[in-house]
């Protein structure tokens, strides 16, 4: 065997070999955190805390700040979203987790009401890689008063069988627990009172849903957010600053 055809030969195993590991290697890819992007630790997991600038940008469209003031986790570790009225502009927030999750449990434990949200007040527990492959938990009255405060959403929303939504006015105190089990065959939904992953009884069920439809989105690139932010990017309608709390979040 002349040098050469080793060389070649060397080269061919070398590029196997780096296709086994890759496939050894699961799908949770790390994302590129952006060169100069504001990151959290929150629950054992990065967050980047993304900024539209000086430029609105959606959902809304809004102004989404980075600022310690929109968001932050505090010393018991809980993280919080607010938006807030600064230099004659809402500014809005959104963190993203730095890397892949894919299929699995994943679970929100609450430590603010939904219900108290004023009517333009959108607060999403959501996965995002389009406008057409996207689960959400979504908590607001979309504009209007009398509205039920919450939903449970496969993209496009707008299809038959792709949205369920359901009233979250009777809870008593803040906790509430909020689940998607996300699988290839079906996503699980659903909403507890107080923070729990497995209810007593039915009293402290708030929402249920299995989605089996044709949108479920393919375990790819999506991530996973949190969001709060104004609909249509329309100030409050009782003019305040809205705060939230997420006690802690896990995947199961």
């Amino acid at each position: 065997m002349n040098c050469g055809t080793d060389k070649i030969l060397h080269r061919i195993l070398f590029v196997i070999l780096m296709l086994v590991l890759a496939g050894c290697s699961g799908k949770e890819p790390e994302f590129v955190i952006p060169e100069g992007a504001r990151v959290i630790s929150f629950s054992g997991y990065d967050w980047i805390v993304t900024t539209s600038g000086e430029e609105k940008g959606g959902p809304g469209p809004n102004y989404f700040s980075d600022s310690p003031e929109n968001v932050w986790v505090d010393a018991e570790g809980r993280l919080h979203l607010k938006i807030t009225y600064r230099n004659e502009r809402w500014n809005c927030a959104r963190v993203e987790l730095a890397q892949h999750t894919g299929y699995g449990k994943y679970v929100f434990y609450v430590s603010s009401r939904p219900d108290s949200l004023d009517r333009q007040v959108v607060w999403g527990l959501y996965t995002y890689k389009s406008d057409t492959e996207e689960i959400d938990i979504e908590f607001s009255r979309w504009g209007f008063d009398n509205n039920q405060e919450a939903q449970y959403a496969i993209q496009p929303s707008h299809r038959i069988g792709n949205k369920v939504r359901f009233r979250m006015d009777d809870l008593e105190g803040v906790n509430s627990t909020h689940i998607f089990d996300w699988t290839r065959k079906w996503i699980d939904f659903a909403s507890y009172r107080g923070h729990t992953l497995n209810p007593v009884n039915e009293t402290e069920i708030l929402a249920r849903w299995r989605y089996y439809g044709d949108d479920n989105p393919p375990d790819s690139d999506e991530k996973l957010k949190i969001n709060l932010w104004l609909f249509r990017g329309t100030p409050p309608f009782n003019g305040h600053e809205t705060e939230v709390v997420i006690d802690r979040f896990e995947i199961i």
